[in-house]
This record gives C-alpha cells, sequence and structure tokens, in this order.
C-alpha cells in the first residue's frame, strides 16, 4: 500500500477513505461525491438525488441474539440519519442480506419486519435487493437508499464558518450498552424544520462518536473549534469522554451563524419538547481543534 504501510490495521479508517476517493472518477453531474454523509448527484431540473450506503455486521452494530425486528430498523435508521443530515427526504432503498446457510427463517423474516416498518415510517419504499451466503456463521445487513433534496435545502458537512455555533441534538454517550442504538429515531422532522426556517451552514449525524464526526467537518470547511466539554450534553452516568468517543449516537450535529443563535435556540424550545438542541462550542479560524477520539474501523 506505500509507505511502509500493508495493513488496514496500520492505516485506518480515514486514511483509507481518502485512499478511495483520490481514485474515484469525476462527472459533470455529479454535486458532491465521496466525503459527505451523502453523495448528491444532478438528474434533471428538479431536486438533487442523494446517494447512501450503509450496513450492519453482527457482532460490530449488533450482539447475536438481539431482537431481529429492532436490527432490521436500525438498518434503515441508520441510513435515514444521513438522508436527513443533508437535509433531504428518503425515497427508495434496496437491500443486501449476507449471512450463513444455518440461520434461522424466523430470525430473517424479523430483519426484514423490521426493515419495512421503519421505511414504511419515513415514506421509503424497499424495492429489491440482493442474498448470499456466507461460509462461516455472521449476518450482514446492507441498505443503499436514494433520497432527494431541494438545491436550495441542502446541508453539506463542508459548510462550516469560523465565528459559526456548534450545536448537537438530544443526548450523547452510552448508546450500545443502554441499547439507545437499537430504538433512536433518525433526526428527518429535526433535519426538515432546521432546512426550512435557520438553515445550518453545516450539518453531519453523529454515528462515529462527536470526537470522530466533528473533526471530520472541521477539516472538509477548513476550520478549527473550540467545544467546551461540560456543555456537551451527555446522558445521565455517562462521563463525557464516552458521551464524545463511543458513537452510535445518530443525532445532527450543526453551525450557525452566531447572531442566528437566540432565534433558533427560542424558536426550537417551542416547536420541539421533547428534543434538546445544545450549543457545546464555535468554529474558529485555522485548523485547530482538540477532542478525545472518537470511533474509527480497522484500529478501534
Amino acid at each position: 500500500m506505500g509507505e511502509g504501510i500493508e495493513r488496514l490495521s496500520e492505516l485506518g479508517e480515514n486514511k483509507l477513505v481518502d485512499r478511495i476517493i483520490a481514485s474515484l472518477p469525476d462527472d459533470a453531474s455529479i454535486i458532491v461525491g465521496a466525503g459527505d454523509d451523502c453523495a448528491v448527484v444532478e438528474i434533471g431540473n428538479g431536486p438533487w438525488q442523494l446517494l447512501k450506503t450503509d450496513c450492519l455486521i453482527e457482532g460490530v452494530h449488533f450482539l447475536p441474539g438481539t431482537d431481529p425486528e429492532l436490527v432490521g430498523r436500525k438498518a434503515i435508521n441508520r441510513v435515514l440519519s444521513d438522508i436527513a443530515a443533508m437535509g433531504g427526504l428518503p425515497r427508495h432503498a434496496v437491500i443486501t442480506l449476507v449471512c450463513d446457510a444455518e440461520r434461522e427463517l424466523e430470525e430473517v423474516d424479523g430483519w426484514y419486519a423490521g426493515i419495512n416498518a421503519a421505511a414504511a415510517a419515513a415514506g421509503c419504499f424497499v424495492v429489491g435487493g440482493e442474498t448470499a451466503r456466507l461460509n462461516d456463521s455472521g449476518a450482514v445487513l446492507s441498505v443503499a437508499m436514494t433520497g432527494e433534496v431541494d438545491r436550495d435545502a441542502c446541508v453539506l458537512r463542508s459548510g462550516a464558518k469560523a465565528g459559526d455555533i456548534i450545536a448537537v441534538t438530544g443526548h450523547l454517550g452510552g448508546s450500545f450498552e443502554s441499547e439507545r442504538h437499537l430504538s433512536f429515531e433518525p433526526r428527518l422532522e429535526e433535519a426538515q424544520w432546521l432546512v426550512k426556517h435557520f438553515k445550518p451552514n453545516a450539518m453531519m449525524d453523529l454515528s462515529d462518536g462527536l470526537g470522530s464526526d466533528l473533526p471530520r467537518m472541521a477539516e472538509a470547511s477548513g476550520v478549527g473549534f473550540d467545544v467546551k466539554l461540560d456543555a456537551i450534553p451527555s446522558y445521565r452516568g455517562i462521563a463525557v469522554e464516552s458521551a464524545v468517543g463511543e458513537g452510535e449516537d445518530y443525532e445532527l450535529l450543526i453551525t450557525v451563524p452566531a447572531d442566528t443563535w437566540p432565534a433558533l435556540d427560542e424558536t426550537w424550545q417551542k416547536t420541539f419538547h421533547e428534543v434538546m438542541l445544545t450549543p457545546i462550542g464555535t468554529i474558529t479560524e485555522g485548523l485547530s481543534g482538540d477532542l478525545p477520539a472518537g470511533w474509527e474501523h480497522f484500529t478501534s
């Protein structure tokens, strides 16, 4: 792989993604390619199309014996969370199921019951997919989804500006041990409200933890950040380091101009009574910023 690096454990997820992106071709129809929550492409004169794929791996994203309907629900909702982070709405999905041949049919039926229920709740239609066999025990559920977003509503992670307020929805931390990672609600409604009333300069979903995702947003925007750790809204009993680093929160991370924040804060509290929106810091000039590390595949 060059530079004396031979294994993914030495390279890490972020550098692997950078390596893959560098090899991808360009096309005039691509508005946003790899590197954001979704790819954005132009398919006509109407809304832009969103494209996203994500996978759920037994032993990583869910444990053996987990309620299969909750597993299927999570498989869909993870992707819906990315669609929300672009300011978009979901449209169609295809599912790839890879598992061992000894898997009980009842469990597979449960996965698809959860998939269909979560998709229907979001107005998304599952239209097909693929199945394949693993030689060893295990399971992977991969979801590819399309969405759409009005051209003036699309929000990227690369738009943060110095002086912006950084804010997060909900609470962070303890998602896996509490099993909230199976029952979270993707912030589709909240994201739609934001882009209509107080369009953020930047937005993304928190799947790998604030400690991984905020630095990615800052790097994409060419800015730094200053976060007040004691302002981070962690769940009761969860240390700040865990809230920053564990991931699987699926909350929205946004930045908005400082002069917009007072009105946004006041209106949000009147509109969303059960979901907090908490300011945790500011975007700064330069590329400085420090947080406890979040999740990263291959090295975590």
